[in-house]
């Protein structure tokens, strides 16, 4: 993106009196709200640029890239401006924990009480994410009680029999062209490669990254990326 570019993009948008615009960061593999910021023109330009999150301290009056200290960086997939002009949406790849507190998210405080406001555990991203974490939690359940637990205690080569099995059973549903089968080997299937993920000591978010990073990319580039040269 040229700077012509960057100036009819940064024009777009609707600054606030002390020129800044804010900026919610979402996790591009979960859809899990991370965190909200202050942007003003010099760190979105730097954003845009770098693919970075960075971002405008109001304390400090003064630029930051988030994970600069912790380590913590933000990768930038994609980036929205809402129908006002006036809010950032930015989907990112979070590296660790989004919130300087170490809190996976920003916003872990629940609705008030008599008590107040509190602390409460972000709900999953998504259906995978908790999947995930249960799957994680089976390891060290009883074989006898969990078949996921079977499964991790029978080793690889069970695990990955019932992967073949189930990805044939899905090819064989999508012959018959019926919607409800292959809905439901779908689910076996992804299952299966979630129990695979999990005995790899891999998480579902890995391969959700590793798809949002090519986002945008033309599959056979991609693909000639990946092929090994002769």
């Amino acid at each position: 993106m040229g700077d012509n570019q960057y100036n009819a993009f940064l024009a777009a948008v609707r600054w606030n009196a002390d020129g800044l615009v804010p900026a919610i960061a979402q996790d591009a593999r979960s859809g899990r709200v991370l965190m909200l910021a202050w942007m003003n023109a010099e760190a979105l330009t730097a954003t845009l640029q770098d693919g970075m999150g960075t971002y405008w301290s109001r304390s400090r009056q003064a630029l930051w890239r988030k994970g600069e200290s912790s380590g913590h960086f933000q990768h930038l997939v994609d980036l929205r401006l809402d129908c006002d002009g006036d809010t950032l949406l930015m989907r990112v790849i979070q590296e660790g924990p989004a919130c300087h507190t170490g809190e996976a998210t920003c916003f872990f405080q629940g609705a008030p009480s008599a008590e107040g406001w509190q602390h409460q555990t972000p709900p999953p991203g998504s259906i995978l994410d908790s999947l995930q974490s249960t799957l994680h939690q089976r390891r060290q359940a009883d074989p006898g009680q969990s078949y996921v637990a079977q499964l991790l205690h029978g080793g690889q080569d069970r695990i990955l029999k019932k992967v073949g099995e189930e990805a044939t059973e899905f090819v064989l549903a999508c012959k018959n062209h019926e919607k409800k089968p292959i809905i439901a080997e779908a689910a076996d299937l992804l299952f299966h490669l979630m129990v695979a993920l999990e005995e790899q000591d891999l998480h579902i978010d890995n391969v959700l990254a590793e798809l949002a990073k090519r986002e945008g990319i033309s599959g056979l580039d991609e693909k000639a990326a990946r092929r090994p040269l002769a």
